[in-house]
């Protein structure tokens, strides 16, 4: 599901009061690192992510490399946070997903 214009702005105002949940640090990006990302989204589908200051990637490296890696997408970058989003697949989880294919 590619998000649309609209469909990003309601999860970038939806994920202005959270958060960052996961950081990367000096250990960088690992696909263990990305299965915590989509098992922690399969509850929440929308999460922050915070880029410490002793990492050595910066954050078009973690937005390619998360885009690459999985199906999570990602809807703004400010700084050194990513916002996140990917639907749930359970109906009890997919509260953000139902809103969004709304719009």
């Amino acid at each position: 599901m590619q998000l649309r214009g609209k469909q990003k702005r309601f999860l970038r105002a939806q994920a202005n009061h959270l958060q960052p949940l996961f950081a990367v640090g000096k250990n960088g990006l690992t696909p263990a690192w990305v299965a915590q990302l989509t098992g922690a989204l399969e509850h929440r589908e929308l999460i922050k992510v915070n880029l410490l200051q002793n990492t050595s990637v910066d954050v078009t490296e973690v937005k390619d490399y998360i885009e690459a890696h999985s199906e999570i997408q990602v809807v703004q970058t400010i700084g050194r946070v990513l916002v996140l989003f990917k639907p749930a697949s359970k109906p009890q989880f997919q509260d953000l997903s139902i809103q969004v294919a709304k719009l």
